[in-house]
């Protein structure tokens, strides 16, 4: 995935995820409204083949960046134990 930073302070950023759809950045979206840092959370796409938007801000003093590594890692995680069970399942 490649990321560009369009802008970034100490509470805020927002970046373009290229190649994502909505798909991904549903997904990331409401992990990140899970943290109760996360003040907002939302993402864009203003054409339908241009690179999604995502548009983060925290507060208590949590670096949005953070707060988005940490929920990609959520998602992981829960990506992983759906393969383990369906791998499971198929072996039984």
């Amino acid at each position: 995935m490649d990321i560009k930073i369009l802008e970034r302070e100490e509470d805020k950023v927002r970046m373009v995820l290229k190649g994502e759809g909505h798909t991904f950045m549903n997904a990331l979206v409401e992990e990140l409204l899970t943290d109760a840092s996360v003040d907002v959370a939302k993402y864009t796409i203003l054409f339908q083949f241009s690179e999604p938007e995502l548009f983060v801000t925290t507060i208590n003093g949590k670096d949005p960046i953070v707060a988005i590594q940490e929920a990609c890692a959520r998602l992981t995680t829960y990506c992983d134990e759906l393969l383990e069970e369906v791998r499971a399942q198929s072996t039984a």
